[in-house]
């Protein structure tokens, strides 16, 4: 009997585990397909750095105060997940360096939250946009223009995209959101919720997802 599963995919688009992980659960979610599982996966905010200044930090830097690694750690764990999303999601092209920064993404959740105003798709398209902007291109996520530039790549309304930015929309509902979220225990991303019920945590390969899917779709 076919099912389709309400996934909500808690994350943040300077996570590159949640590259890994959205590449595994759509891989899996193609496969299972075939056995008439489908899904509805709706993007939610969660900020790694909710405190990060605009001008955002260095990663190394920021690497090494948060976890105290090394440089050296810090390069051979930026190429080991470089590594993990070529493989998760074909074609991904993620260009970490040690001039890379991390940022502020409080900005772009809103336009997330827009764009899942709009459609399911949309929504998807926008977050694969930023995801392209800040590990693809390296540019300033803090940057009203290029966060707009990533709305009509994804191929949203560039011109709205301006005016959820200027006008502060939609701030109340990703506070909220991040706070129901961390209000249910979730503390790192990515988090995969499915049903409301269900877990699945971390950058997960696609059978694991497809494993656990599964098991989840046949108790709906």
């Amino acid at each position: 009997m076919p099912r389709t599963l309400h996934i909500d995919f808690v994350s943040d688009i300077v996570c590159p585990w949640c590259v890994v992980g959205l590449g595994g659960l759509e891989a899996a979610l193609e496969t299972l397909k075939a056995e008439g599982i489908t899904a509805e996966v709706h993007f939610q905010p969660f900020e790694l750095n909710p405190q990060m200044p605009p001008e955002g930090e260095n990663i190394v830097e920021h690497i090494g105060r948060k976890y105290g690694s090394t440089p050296e750690q810090s390069a051979a764990n930026r190429a080991m997940i470089t590594q993990r999303a070529a493989e998760a999601w074909p074609g991904f092209d993620m260009r970490m360096g040690p001039d890379s920064r991390i940022w502020n993404t409080f900005d772009a959740h809103r336009l997330l939250h827009w764009a899942g105003t709009v459609g399911e798709a949309e929504q998807r398209a926008l977050k694969a946009a930023l995801f392209t902007a800040h590990f693809t291109e390296g540019r300033t996520m803090t940057d009203a223009d290029v966060l707009a530039d990533a709305a009509a790549a994804a191929g949203l309304d560039r011109a709205k995209a301006v005016e959820v930015l200027a006008d502060d929309l939609y701030a109340a509902e990703v506070r909220a959101a991040e706070a129901l979220w961390v209000s249910r225990g979730i503390n790192g991303v990515p988090a995969v919720v499915v049903e409301g019920k269900w877990l699945i945590s971390g950058g997960q390969p696609a059978e694991v997802f497809e494993e656990a899917l599964r098991k989840m779709a046949a108790e709906v």
